[in-house]
């Protein structure tokens, strides 16, 4: 049931088109709440349109509604990376709140109670609330390695990496263990020479379990997933092996080794201490969530991460986040998770936009 909306308080800001952002704007709008979306991009589609070409969502299709709106497609495909921004748009146009694309917010302040957002074009926007959705594909993870400033091949993060023409005939080493790193290490192995360099050995578990999509067992069958599987879904340190993954490392396909120690001029170190020409080096080392225009506001830690307790702020009433990795449990920053944290910290926003709440921290 939707709530008569309030139009006679400022609006409650949400910073973020992605799928966290729609969330939030749909739990916000049936609060009776005026919802407004600010987001950077040209699309209501949050990060999915910038990820690398073959990226694939890691559950079926009928597993990826947000909120009550079908995801659509056959129910056990699993969906491209343009399948799900197509979903988004659809869904954020069905909302019929206020989206401003092409607006960033670089700051937030607060004054007289309220939340001032300002964007990169100087505006500011009174808000009477204010929903941090801006997750972290804007905000990658660049480990410390050394020899940096001397290595003359390709470097980038895997937010950087499209598909695996440009590496052809290429040596290629790809930092990381998980999701990421296997899959794009997979796919560039075809085409060139690959290695895995990690800390450790990437954790696959099958996607199948009894001939089906172990998401079926997410739902809220447990006992039903293997012991290992389980050990390591608790501890989110598993890859899903969508496919040929364990293949590729059986058949020699895709080279693992321990992180290598240094760069020189042309390639990397190796712990043995053996050097070796390589071409590009990938790092799919992660990413960290992108709250840069709340530090000023004083709602992140040292190391910019959100002061919250499951996605309410611990500094600031009337401030909550969503889309952060397990923010409340596994499900947190996935399409079929995200609906229920945004259900879970709208209380909060209406309790602030209403007044009924605690002076700002100073």
């Amino acid at each position: 049931m939707i709530a008569r909306v309030n139009t006679d308080t400022p609006p409650v800001v949400i910073v973020g088109a992605g799928q966290s952002g729609l969330a939030a704007a749909r739990a916000v709008r049936d609060a009776g709440l005026r919802p407004l979306i600010l987001e950077a991009g040209d699309r209501a589609a949050g990060s999915w349109p910038h990820y690398y070409d073959s990226l694939k969502a890691f559950s079926p299709n009928r597993f990826n509604n947000l909120a009550d709106i079908d995801f659509g497609g056959e129910p056990d495909d699993y969906p491209t990376r343009d399948d799900v921004a197509s979903y988004l748009e659809r869904f954020a146009a069905g909302l019929d709140v206020e989206i401003r694309t092409r607006t960033r917010v670089t700051d937030v302040s607060v004054a007289s109670g309220r939340y001032l957002v300002t964007t990169a074009d100087g505006g500011t926007v009174e808000a009477s609330g204010l929903v941090a959705a801006t997750g972290s594909f804007a905000n990658p993870h660049i480990p410390e390695l050394h020899g940096t400033e001397r290595f003359a091949g390709r470097l980038l993060h895997v937010a950087d990496y499209r598909e695996p023409s440009p590496y052809k005939g290429q040596r290629v080493v790809v930092v990381g263990a998980g999701d990421s790193a296997v899959q794009v290490a997979v796919e560039l192995a075809h085409v060139a020479t690959v290695t895995l360099a990690s800390h450790h050995m990437p954790q696959l578990v099958p996607q199948l379990v009894n001939g089906r999509d172990v998401h079926y067992l997410l739902t809220d069958r447990f006992d039903d997933l293997p012991p290992a599987w389980l050990a390591r879904l608790l501890t989110g340190k598993l890859v899903m092996d969508t496919g040929g993954y364990a293949d590729a490392f059986d058949s020699r396909l895709l080279d693992r080794r321990d992180m290598f120690t240094g760069l020189t001029d042309h390639g990397v170190v190796w712990r043995d201490g053996n050097s070796e020409p390589v071409d590009a080096i990938i790092l799919a080392t992660g990413y960290r969530p992108s709250l840069g225009y709340l530090k000023s506001l004083g709602a992140l830690d040292e190391n910019g991460m959100p002061l919250h307790s499951q996605g309410v702020s611990l500094t600031h009433p009337g401030l909550v986040f969503l889309g952060v990795e397990y923010q409340r449990n596994f499900a947190s920053n996935t399409l079929r998770g995200v609906a229920a944290d945004a259900a879970h910290v709208t209380p909060a926003l209406a309790a602030f936009a209403s007044g009924a709440h605690l002076p700002f921290v100073a």
